[in-house]
């Protein structure tokens, strides 16, 4: 039986470690290699860790850095960012990885999806669909590169052409509350959540523990993922990794 996940949700740019507001204003907050150390010892569900310019900047996965995470990571790692060939996919999970996530190269080539799904298999195949409000009714949208390309598709639409593809899992992923750490866009992930029946992770807002526990309890099953809840300590926002402790995640996921 499937059961929660409280995911963090790691930021990579130039190889360090970065929180966003909203995909921009990028703060350093450290070493991602070190913040897998941390994390092996609180024993977290499973990590995300995205290369947030790799797409932008037209290059291909950093192998390397993919590498030296999964050997030192002690949980399932998805890996993501400028992933858009089914041997990018295959050469992420023969370095260690769990999963590969994709945005911008199936939204651009859905049927990539079949094809990384038989090379790598299905359960292994995410996708992110960064999501943003647009215009004065608030209709939602779904942006690439790193939350700086439009591509006027609807959320709902896509999750379900995917769902069909054969995906094995979909984040949802809102910009607009990206760091702001008010809660989740529960509206947003209503709206994509009623239209697939595919297990689904929420990235984008969490601002505490009370937040994550909202959503586990509303949604039953389904994959809380957060960053700077994760990384920051206090109304300063000092850098200090952190996550749920056995009790504390007990009582969220009860």
């Amino acid at each position: 039986m499937l059961r929660s996940r409280i995911i963090p949700c790691l930021l990579v740019r130039n190889k360090g470690l970065v929180k966003t507001v909203q995909f921009k204003d990028s703060k350093y907050v450290g070493d991602p290699i070190n913040a897998v150390k941390i994390f092996n010892e609180k024993e977290v569900d499973e990590l995300i860790v995205l290369d947030i310019d790799a797409t932008k900047e037209g290059r291909e996965p950093d192998f390397k850095m993919i590498q030296n995470l999964a050997n030192e990571s002690r949980m399932p790692l998805c890996y993501g960012g400028g992933v858009k060939t089914v041997e990018h996919a295959k050469q992420i999970i023969h370095l260690g990885a769990e999963k590969v996530a994709l945005s911008s190269a199936v939204i651009e080539k859905p049927e990539l999806i079949i094809d990384i799904g038989k090379a790598v298999g299905v359960q292994s195949v995410i996708v992110i669909l960064d999501i943003k409000k647009k215009g004065f009714l608030g209709k939602y949208q779904v942006y690439t590169h790193n939350g700086t390309k439009p591509t006027g598709k609807d959320p709902k639409e896509l999750a379900q052409q995917f769902e069909k593809l054969g995906v094995g899992e979909i984040v949802i992923s809102s910009i607009d509350n990206d760091g702001m750490m008010k809660g989740y866009d529960l509206k947003l992930i209503d709206l994509v959540r009623d239209g697939i029946n595919i297990p689904i992770s929420i990235l984008g807002g969490a601002g505490s523990l009370e937040d994550i526990k909202e959503i586990i309890k509303k949604y039953k099953v389904i994959g809380v993922a957060a960053g700077s809840i994760f990384v920051f300590k206090g109304k300063y926002k000092a850098v200090l990794i952190n996550y749920p402790n056995k009790g504390e995640k007990k009582n969220l996921i009860k």
